[in-house]
């Protein structure tokens, strides 16, 4: 067995370790320090600067929730915009989507992508060659400045922290472009961190968001390797209120998919029970006019 341990480092003063069994690369980018390792509890595990994006143990719960959360809160999305999300996850379970005409990836850092189809292929799956995906090395702030107006149904940030290169992606004038580029009815989902650890994340992101969509919530999944309880993942629309779901319709949507069933984490039931946020989370949302 190994004496090896490798320490995250999101928090000065909390954190987890994993025993690593090899150290399969590391990388420094241009853009940050990627390192993607065999763990003896949680499979493959991906870095970047020293925090934990993704395991093969529990990828399911967060890419689950990103993604069919929203396609299934819009009543028919067929234009998709993924920023980030460069192991392939959330692109994979948006093409689960038969509605789903064109997945647009936009991935800052191209060695992640490359690193996570040589080291993680499992996560990904086939999506990288489905005719429906355009996967783009680049921007995701410039791409959302130059699309055409009404452009996408549903916008995906998958994200690091507010910090770094991730620091672009939680600003006013995002959003701003991103509710320029949804349709009447469209939506925009992010991750917005731990909030017991990173209240202000949630927070400042909500506000910056009420600024330019009428309807601003989050809802929540439990990602065991993001310690500190609760993940929240934002979502802000320009259509109805996505805390007004009903189960039997998100239930139909998902038969017609073919999706039921195939989850581990997602259900309709999770999916409509998941806007139900507990006082010390929900008081850090806008008071709704």
């Amino acid at each position: 067995m190994s004496d090896t341990w490798l320490n995250e480092g999101l928090y000065d003063s909390w954190g987890q370790r994993f025993r690593v069994r090899k150290e399969l690369a590391h990388v420094k980018s241009p853009f940050q320090d990627i390192i993607v390792f065999e763990s003896d509890s949680h499979g493959r595990v991906l870095m970047l600067d020293g925090v934990v994006q993704i395991t093969e143990a529990d990828e399911f719960v967060y890419q689950e929730m990103l993604t069919h959360v929203p396609l299934f809160t819009h009543a028919a999305p067929k234009n998709v915009l993924i920023i980030g999300a460069g192991d392939g996850g959330v692109l994979r379970r948006v093409l689960e989507h038969k509605s789903v005409e064109r997945a647009v990836m936009v991935e800052i850092d191209g060695d992640v992508i490359e690193l996570s189809k040589k080291h993680l292929p499992g996560i990904a799956g086939d999506a990288w060659n489905d005719p429906r995906a355009d996967v783009i090395v680049g921007d995701g702030i410039e791409y959302v400045a130059n699309a055409p107006d009404g452009s996408f149904d549903v916008i995906i940030v998958d994200s690091t922290d507010p910090i770094g290169v991730g620091e672009v992606l939680f600003t006013d004038s995002f959003y701003q472009h991103c509710a320029r580029i949804l349709g009447p009815d469209g939506l925009i989902v992010n991750q917005c961190g731990v909030p017991f650890m990173q209240a202000d994340e949630l927070r400042e992101t909500s506000l910056r968001r009420a600024k330019f969509f009428p309807h601003v919530s989050a809802y929540v999944a439990a990602v065991p390797t993001y310690v500190g309880g609760f993940m929240t993942l934002g979502i802000a629309c320009k259509g109805g209120d996505p805390t007004v779901q009903v189960v039997a319709a998100v239930r139909a949507r998902a038969e017609q998919t073919g999706i039921l069933g195939a989850t581990q984490y997602w259900t309709p039931e999770i999916h409509v029970g998941s806007f139900c946020l507990p006082p010390y989370i929900a008081k850090h949302l806008p008071t709704k006019k």
